[in-house]
């Protein structure tokens, strides 16, 4: 390859076109291997294609890899790099869709197939600040037998990129460590030592297998373009929920001077009512109409 940068992972495009496609199955399952601390045998991936036209829209899930593992669990991958703040709620909704899409009309409820999300955010949930761990497992759990999971067809797991750092000697397993440390950082180098242990060596070659694809889709000019189209889409959507979120608390800031104003004139012809001082001076003090005092 030439001295040209790869891309980052942490385009969702990019994501897609490296763990998402025909040929990275066996990359994908070692990587959700690693993620959920369990067994994976076969991973199948959804390769519909992504048009030029989509990657620039604002398509529900268009850049989500979705997955169906060891035959019957359905998973859904996202790279998410806009904090949004709504984004429990969407994986949430992303969780619901897979799992009733698993049952048709007239089945019984005992074959709706487990349904996993993995969100990979490049920025840190605000409800989950005070958890100092990069990556989080979520079930449904009793609120004081906490260790009690109602049932296990729901699992979300969250890995904030930026907390990495912070707690990446926290976080049990070595195998992800690395993971996450090539999505921050593609250009690290992985080398396989005699050392390490069975799944060690099987995810240092998975991301090496990973990184060649990512050098394929680099040294593609056609590729390199779209991946910039979907970067230009995705801060100029961030420079729009920005200028709304500004906008919005200037909006809010001047309501709320003028709804005091209104409120503090209702007060004040309130106490001259009440020291019977006339509707016409009430009017010209407070600038209410006659019909807002006599409602007073």
């Amino acid at each position: 390859m030439s001295d040209q940068t790869l891309l980052k992972l942490t385009n969702d495009y990019i994501f897609k076109r490296t763990f998402g496609y025909e040929g990275a199955e066996r990359v994908t399952s070692i990587f959700l291997r690693d993620i959920f601390k369990t067994k994976v045998t076969d991973v199948k991936l959804d390769n519909s294609t992504i048009t030029e036209k989509e990657i620039i829209t604002d398509k529900v899930g268009i850049m989500d890899i979705k997955a169906v593992v060891n035959k019957n669990i359905q998973c859904d991958i996202e790279m998410q790099v806009v904090a949004q703040s709504d984004i429990e709620q969407r994986i949430m909704f992303y969780w619901s869709k897979m799992y009733t899409k698993t049952i048709s009309k007239g089945e019984g409820y005992g074959i709706l197939n487990k349904s996993i999300v993995v969100l990979i955010a490049d920025f840190e949930l605000d409800t989950l600040k005070p958890i100092k761990k990069y990556m989080t497992k979520w079930n449904i759990r009793e609120e004081e037998y906490s260790k009690i999971i109602l049932t296990d067809v729901l699992e979300i797991y969250i890995i904030e990129l930026p907390k990495f750092s912070k707690y990446v000697q926290k976080q049990e397993s070595k195998c992800i460590n690395l993971w996450v440390k090539f999505i921050k950082n593609p250009e690290v180098i992985m080398m396989v030592n005699e050392n390490d242990c069975k799944d060690v060596k099987e995810t240092k070659q998975a991301i090496n297998d990973a990184k060649e694809k990512l050098k394929q889709l680099s040294e593609s000019e056609h590729e390199r373009e779209l991946a910039e189209l979907r970067d230009k889409y995705i801060r100029d959507q961030y420079s729009v929920r920005k200028y709304g979120y500004l906008k919005g608390k200037e909006e809010g800031r001047i309501k709320g001077f003028e709804e005091g104003k209104s409120k503090e004139k209702y007060e004040i012809a309130k106490k001259m009512l009440a020291q019977q001082i006339s509707i016409d001076v009430i009017i010209e003090c407070t600038g209410l109409t006659k019909k807002e005092i006599e409602q007073i």
